[in-house]
């Protein structure tokens, strides 16, 4: 049995604790640097998308912090890797959040790994602004949570637009990856849209990331005689695909939408790719002054690479999320939530970035043409 005087001791303890918790966990007054997070795939299957964003963001950071910062501060970015995992996701965002006392977040580029993030920023009131997440369920988390890409059912209709008016197709199959929420969200609104536009989904087909064989679904697919097929998943399946189907005797174009987007897309499906199609946000080839002078600075920076769309998008999700500190005229969470809701014709890399009530950007698409390596600008759809 404890006596008075222990529980006494132990309340006192845990007074201590519990104000030192609270002092550890205390941003520091006057603090020299406004600090940044940010997540995504360092490493991993889809390591190429969080290197990318974090190739843009860096670049915007030093920028700004070239020309003062903002709010008389340098700006310090403190990336995680989540290894393109949701749990991990969820790992290094509880510690951007509880440990280094992060103003706001930058991330994730695949959807699935915001939704996992996104509840820990809303419950703790810590603005997440994602890049490219597409996937209209992440910013319906909450009311701190933003993106600056277009979202799924805008791609979907763009796609399903440019199958049946460009590439003038009727009859198209679908192979979506099941266990992603970005590929099933596009997927649902291709087929929406393709439909109601008057076309035919003759199949629709599953995998999961990580296959590796898909000659089951592709053999499938091909004995419905499609014209094209829409394959809304991430560039490390899509080159596999590619190659299949064109060993299988599929010849119609293969669709999708941004997660082809990667360097390594050509090196995994190589010629297979030439004549297929995605949607995009921006391209290198947009003879805009200020794409092309982002383009320039990039290359410079690293060593000749050019810009992919991540890049882009987070390069343009960093100085969004510093232009509302700056119209906010603070880094409290709370204040540049608000400052975030009101963005409006942000003059962006991948386009003018208005967000709309749900938080979601409102901004045109490209469709780019896979030729021999590259990227070509083909049209540009307006919302």
């Amino acid at each position: 049995m404890k006596t008075r005087t222990a529980y006494k001791w132990m309340g006192g303890a845990l007074i201590v604790l519990t104000l030192g918790f609270l002092a550890c966990n205390k941003k520091p007054a006057g603090s020299e640097e406004i600090l940044i997070g940010e997540y995504g795939a360092m490493t991993g299957s889809t390591a190429t998308f969080g290197q990318s964003t974090h190739k843009g963001i860096t670049m915007a950071i030093e920028e700004l912090n070239a020309t003062g910062g903002v709010l008389g501060k340098q700006i310090k970015i403190l990336s995680e890797d989540d290894q393109g995992k949701p749990e991990e996701a969820q790992t290094v965002v509880t510690k951007l959040i509880n440990k280094d006392r992060v103003s706001a977040i930058l991330g994730e580029v695949a959807s699935s790994n915001s939704l996992a993030a996104a509840p820990l920023c809303q419950q703790s009131r810590i603005p997440m602004v994602t890049p490219a997440s597409t996937n209209p369920k992440v910013t319906q988390v909450g009311d701190y949570i933003f993106r600056i890409c277009f979202i799924d059912p805008f791609q979907g209709k763009v796609m399903a637009k440019f199958a049946g008016n460009s590439l003038k197709v009727k009859k198209v199959a679908i192979l979506r990856d099941i266990k992603s929420d970005y590929s099933m969200g596009l997927a649902n609104f291709f087929k929406e849209s393709f439909v109601a536009n008057g076309g035919e989904i003759v199949a629709d087909e599953s995998y999961s990331a990580g296959d590796k064989d898909f000659n089951a679904q592709l053999t499938s697919i091909k004995s419905k005689n499609p014209e094209a097929v829409f394959v809304p998943g991430y560039y490390t399946e899509v080159g596999l695909i590619a190659r299949q189907a064109r060993k299988l005797g599929i010849t119609g174009p293969l669709m999708g939408g941004d997660g082809w987007d990667s360097e390594k897309l050509w090196e995994i499906g190589g010629d297979a790719l030439n004549g297929c199609f995605f949607s995009n946000h921006y391209s290198v080839d947009d003879p805009s002054p200020a794409i092309q002078n982002f383009v320039a600075s990039f290359k410079k920076k690293y060593n000749g690479e050019s810009p992919d769309a991540m890049s882009a998008l987070g390069y343009d999700v960093a100085k969004v999320l510093v232009d509302a500190m700056r119209r906010a005229n603070s880094d409290n969470p709370d204040s540049v939530r608000l400052a975030l809701s009101k963005t409006s014709g942000y003059a962006g890399v991948t386009g003018a970035i208005t967000l709309n009530e749900s938080r979601d950007a409102v901004k045109p698409a490209v469709v780019l043409e896979v030729k021999d390596g590259k990227f070509a600008f083909k049209e540009t759809v307006a919302p």
